[in-house]
């Protein structure tokens, strides 16, 4: 069978079994979860075993540390997989929750139903935990997933698929609910694209080069987020051992993922000060700093940015500094070379960080805070599918809820349009 027969073929599986899990219990959905989890700590070894052929090929064929970070799954990596499961079982189900009544003058009783939104494409790079992130938010969420992940995942990924199809089967789901695309040629990501039929959104996940494939080549609606050229602003009387912490944590903490901060700005005001202590800091922490004109006058060892810099994602132990004169230069960088992602002021001025919050358009603004905490584990959400920088149909981490919608239901009592 060619590679576009076999997409269409699991597409249109994944379309039936998605009517079915229409008909699945909230019950029955947290069984089958709390199944994939406990088949996951079984199999654990032959996962890892699976993973470890992936690091070996990955390693031979030159690929930056970086990505061997994102690919590998330790004992650590594979328990917070099974714990992101149980904080999925442990949230509500969206799937037919009532929104609050409108009654019409003639009677008619309207609400909104939360409702699964049906076939989901997952294409992503490297990380074979978003295998399980990705299959229990759409289970959880009463929808169907076709995963396509990187092809340098693909031992481990299909360790995981086979342990998800099994615990499937054995609650009585489809496991064709979840499906593994077996293929590592891009082909079949385009063939998946096309399946505009019976596939109802794509979820994207990795660099930006990816992303923009997907989106020139989908016919379905696709869920992105480019880049995260995400920035910390140091504002005029910030707390420095505060603000040094966070810029220390939201570049270093792990710098390879795309909430971690490219771009410090610090007002002028502070710069002096603050930056030659935070740049010490940061540079026994083996951070490269590029800064501006001003920056680099006060911290000698800063290399001078080029215009390269400021919308740059590292996704390395590299950071843009920039001396502003005030916040509104700031929030105006942050406009110009922004990605919508996640920007951090350090603050102690009330007034300052409610006007940040409302201006600056990303889908976090955080106050005092790292950037790392745009993630949806650390914002409740349980588990994530992505981060999503365009505001239809969702903005910010992707959980449960986010991977539904709503349909009108209006109860009548044998009204009629006059």
């Amino acid at each position: 069978m060619s590679i576009d027969a076999m997409i269409a073929e699991m597409a249109v599986a994944a379309k039936t079994a998605a009517r079915q899990m229409g008909r699945v219990t909230g019950d029955q959905k947290n069984k089958a979860l709390t199944a994939i989890a406990r088949a996951l700590e079984a199999q654990a070894e032959a996962v890892m075993a699976a993973n470890a052929r992936d690091v070996t090929l990955a390693r031979q064929d030159g690929m930056a540390p970086a990505m061997i970070d994102r690919l590998t799954i330790t004992p650590a990596v594979l328990a917070a997989m099974v714990k992101g499961i149980q904080e999925v079982v442990d949230l509500p189900d969206p799937v037919g929750a009532m929104g609050p009544v409108m009654v019409r003058p003639n009677g008619l009783e309207v609400r909104r139903m939360r409702i699964p939104l049906g076939v989901i494409g997952i294409i992503y790079e490297s990380r074979p935990n978003v295998t399980i992130d990705a299959a229990s938010l759409c289970l959880k969420a009463g929808n169907a997933v076709i995963l396509r992940g990187g092809s340098e995942a693909l031992h481990a990924n299909q360790a995981l698929a086979a342990v998800i199809a099994q615990a499937l089967a054995d609650a009585g789901i489809d496991p064709k609910a979840v499906q593994l695309v077996p293929y590592r040629e891009r082909e079949a990501v385009h063939a998946l694209l096309q399946q505009e039929a019976h596939v109802d959104l794509i979820i994207p996940r990795g660099g930006e080069g990816l992303i923009r494939f997907v989106v020139a080549n989908s016919k379905i609606p696709v869920l992105k987020h480019y880049k995260g050229v995400c920035h910390v602003y140091v504002d005029k009387g910030a707390d420095h051992e505060m603000a040094a912490r966070i810029c220390l944590n939201a570049k270093v903490q792990r710098p390879g993922v795309c909430n971690a901060m490219e771009t410090l700005l610090v007002h002028q005001g502070e710069a002096a000060t603050f930056l030659p202590a935070a740049g010490k800091l940061l540079a026994e922490a083996g951070v490269e700093l590029r800064g501006c004109p001003r920056t680099c006058a006060i911290v000698p060892q800063a290399k001078a940015a080029v215009d390269s810099d400021w919308p740059a994602e590292y996704l390395a132990l590299i950071l843009a500094v920039k001396v502003v004169d005030d916040m509104d230069a700031a929030m105006s960088h942050i406009a110009a070379y922004g990605s919508n992602h996640t920007e951090t002021i350090v603050t102690g001025d009330t007034g300052r960080a409610e006007r940040f919050l409302r201006e600056v358009d990303s889908s976090v603004v955080l106050v005092n805070a790292s950037t790392r905490f745009n993630d949806g584990g650390q914002l409740g959400l349980g588990a994530e599918i992505g981060i999503s920088t365009s505001k239809l149909h969702a903005f910010g981490p992707m959980g449960v809820e986010e991977l539904t919608t709503t349909k009108f239901v209006v109860y009548g009592k044998g009204q009629v349009r006059e």
